[in-house]
């Protein structure tokens, strides 16, 4: 994940649950957290999905590169082997296929990057969205008035004590959130009254032995 996308994401999440606590009256004096935002990301299940699925897209492509970098390798290793031995005119197609090669797997290099990067970012927002709301929530359930993120290492943040981390709390929120909303619990069909129980026939009436 771009440590400078986390940046962004850290600020604007500051900036989010500070608005939302805004109102309160100056009298109340608000607490304050931390929390390890990217760390929290990845420590979802969600998070730790779409580590996966991106790993998944990304082996095929990085197996390919390293496939026309061996064969770059095989053709400079055959050029400095045949210094002595190749004709110039063999020596020159060599070295020109060499560099040929070498400007394609740079262009495929980056465009790999650039595909994996965007993939990246997209699934970033979606998990850091979640994760906003998410936070927003137990802000205001717990009085926090700041949630100050210190996943970079240029937070401005120099001390804080581990018990206002609230990262792991987070992390087991948002997973229950994820959960309920995946598997919401069967709703009751309405307007069905329970049936009643029926009403035992009553046994016909006998005449006393005897009687007419």
């Amino acid at each position: 994940m771009k440590s400078i996308v986390y940046v962004c994401l850290g600020l604007a999440l500051v900036a989010s649950v500070s608005a939302q606590t805004a109102g309160q009256p100056t009298g109340q004096a608000g607490k304050v957290a931390v929390i390890y935002f990217q760390g929290a990301i990845v420590g979802t299940k969600d998070g730790q999905k779409a580590a996966g699925e991106l790993e998944a897209k990304a082996t095929p492509k990085r197996k390919e590169l390293e496939l026309k970098q061996n064969d770059l390798n095989a053709l400079q290793d055959q050029l400095t082997k045949g210094q002595n031995t190749l004709s110039d005119a063999a020596k020159n197609e060599l070295y020109k296929n060499i560099e040929l090669k070498k400007k394609a797997l740079q262009r495929d290099f980056e465009d790999t990057k650039e595909d994996i990067d965007q993939e990246q970012q997209k699934l970033l927002q979606q998990l850091a969205q979640k994760m906003t709301a998410v936070i927003e929530r137990y802000s205001r359930d717990h009085g926090y008035s700041l949630v100050v993120d210190v996943s970079s290492p240029q937070s401005p943040v120099l001390y804080a004590s581990p018990t206002v981390d609230i990262t792991k709390d987070i992390i087991e929120l948002y997973d229950q959130s994820s959960s309920a909303m995946t598997n919401p619990a069967p709703a009751k069909p309405a307007g069905l009254a329970a049936p009643k129980p029926a009403t035992p026939a009553k046994p016909p009436a006998t005449k006393p032995p005897g009687s007419n």
